[in-house]
């Protein structure tokens, strides 16, 4: 397989960028929710987190099998506080669809310089996208019927405590 180019490594190297920033954005969410005492809204984020970090993984490990550098930057403090759980979650929603919009760009730069195997690569984030943007959707609809009644709240707080660690290679 040919090296991967310096303008699609570069790309590759600033979506890293994004997929780590993720991560520090859904961490400071599952303090945020912490501590307001909503353990199945923190362990949420907890679990993205963990994802966002492994989704820029896949991509340093890429770059190094086909002989690009990896480059690693800063990353801007998130943001610390939320006006609510549907804040919370509102954001999360915008969050992804920026992340949307980056690999959709990435993925017409591949295709344009036709390299076949980054396409290939970027098929699995581009499908990952739908569930990442769906999943707060969800939520969302949920808090929205919960209103501000602290019995809603709970139940909404309950059932983001089922999500469960995802599947090697989510």
């Amino acid at each position: 397989m040919p090296r991967i180019t310096r303008p699609i490594s570069d790309a590759l190297n600033d979506q890293i960028n994004r997929e780590i920033e993720s991560a520090y954005v859904y961490l400071a969410m599952s303090a945020w929710a912490n501590g307001k005492n909503l353990r199945g809204a923190a362990g949420w984020p907890r679990l993205q987190w963990e994802e966002e970090l492994h989704h820029a993984t896949k991509l340093i490990d890429y770059i190094a099998e086909r002989g690009g550098t990896v480059s690693l930057k800063a990353i801007a403090k998130p943001r610390t506080s939320y006006k609510d759980l549907r804040d919370v979650f509102r954001q999360v929603l915008k969050h992804e669809e920026a992340v949307t919009a980056a690999i959709n760009t990435l993925y017409g730069k591949a295709a344009r310089a036709k390299d076949y195997a980054t396409q290939t690569l970027l098929d699995w984030y581009v499908n990952e996208q739908v569930e990442e943007e769906n999943a707060p959707a969800e939520i969302i609809a949920m808090l929205e019927m919960a209103g501000d009644t602290p019995p809603g709240l709970l139940m909404v707080d309950r059932r983001l405590g089922e999500r469960s660690r995802a599947a090697p290679g989510a």
